[in-house]
């Protein structure tokens, strides 16, 4: 488990790599929304699941647009690690299994852990209550796959699909996550786990708040 020094680190690592880049061509690449004042201050403000977050260049801090409230230091890992990995490579439609991305093999177990097995084991047994839930928190929308199945858009760049299987007496529910195929050109099979539990940890929480 990263520890919080992992995160500053990765923090440090990731500014130091975007602050040097043109921020108006960083938010074309990565689908943002790109302002600058008469001072030439620049300020992106990126789609990430549901929120609006507002990156000021070039000090680069993260805040959710809305509230104002600083971006958690982990999502803030996976924010640069979004915009640096960006390079104008569009969502193509095709959708792949955690395992076809590069190295998903080798981080295989922990995106169970953080992913699809909580899924599955929240939401097997109402698989509507996910539908409803998704679209609540994400605006998720609904996809024609599996027995239910909804896309939920993480960044503008970047969907995912959250689909589960109904179980009957002979077989348990089943679910499964994909990505599209361009996700693999973005990030790294290790954010790509993390994204996976970011979206499904919340929506346990709010599901045991309807319990």
């Amino acid at each position: 488990m990263p520890r919080i020094d992992d995160y500053i680190k990765a923090v440090e690592l990731g500014k130091k790599e975007l602050k040097d880049k043109n921020p108006k061509r960083i938010a074309g690449l990565s689908g943002a929304e790109f302002e600058a004042d008469s001072d030439g201050n620049a300020m992106l403000t990126l789609s990430f699941l549901n929120k609006n977050v507002s990156i000021t260049w070039p000090d680069l801090e993260f805040a959710f647009k809305e509230s104002g409230e600083e971006v958690p230091i982990q999502e803030q890992v996976l924010l640069l690690h979004y915009l640096n990995g960006s390079k104008g490579s569009r969502v193509t439609g095709q959708w792949i299994a955690y395992q076809e991305v590069p190295d998903g093999r080798f981080y295989l177990d922990a995106f169970l852990r953080r992913a699809k097995i909580p899924m599955v084991q929240g939401f097997g047994n109402q698989p509507e209550l996910l539908v409803k839930l998704a679209a609540d928190a994400y605006g998720a929308r609904p996809l024609d796959q599996g027995d239910i199945s909804v896309v939920v858009q993480a960044f503008p760049m970047v969907p995912v699909a959250l689909i589960l299987w109904k179980g009957d007496e002979e077989f348990p529910p089943e679910g499964t996550i994909l990505f599209d195929r361009n996700i693999s050109d973005i990030l790294s099979a290790e954010d790509i786990a993390w994204l996976g539990g970011m979206i499904i940890y919340p929506l346990l929480g709010m599901a045991k708040g309807q319990g």
